[in-house]
């Protein structure tokens, strides 16, 4: 039962882990791109799918893609995501230029962030609740002692404890990214 809710936890927070990677600091990272869904023959496919991604420098990325006539659907779907890069195709390659972060933009970030940061608190809080109902169900049919309900709660509240705390962790440090100039 513990380690079921344990992994419904180590689920929820690498998910958080994802969202955070994808918000843009002031450097090229392929996180920034590699979920973006890319058309492709008709089929939503992520961008690291499709393509190499590589970092030449601090603020540029180099994007190559296996089948050459995926440069277009590529450039296409990096210009309708919320990225607000604009994509230079070559022939067989595409590059994209980050520019510097405007203060407003940062405060802007890290609102996201703390907007991510909440949803993740909520679907933990949320996992708590079914394992709670889940515990209270067991005892009222007997399958456990009340003893054992308390401490099944105990336990799975220091989890819980334990996993907000990381989240909290991981949003700090990417604010602290984010707000580096």
């Amino acid at each position: 039962m513990n380690q079921e809710f344990k992994n419904k936890l180590e689920k929820i927070t690498d998910n958080f882990r994802g969202e955070v990677a994808s918000l843009r600091t002031g450097r090229a990272t392929p996180a920034l791109v590699e979920d973006v869904e890319v058309d492709y023959y008709g089929v939503k496919t992520p961008l690291k799918a499709l393509a190499s991604i590589s970092c030449p420098d601090p603020r540029q990325l180099v994007i190559q893609p296996w089948d050459k006539k995926a440069v277009q659907p590529i450039e296409k779907a990096i210009q309708v995501s919320n990225l607000g890069i604009n994509p230079v195709a070559d022939r067989d390659s595409i590059r994209l230029s980050l520019p510097s972060l405007t203060e407003e933009k940062r405060k802007e970030l890290v609102k996201i962030l703390g907007k991510y940061l909440e949803e993740t608190r909520i679907k933990i809080r949320q996992a708590r609740e079914d394992l709670f109902r889940n515990i209270d169900r067991r005892e009222k049919s007997k399958e456990i002692s009340e003893d054992q309900k308390f401490r099944e709660r105990r336990e799975s509240q220091k989890l819980v404890d334990e996993y907000n705390k990381k989240t909290e962790e991981i949003g700090d440090k990417k604010e602290k990214e984010v707000m580096t100039v």
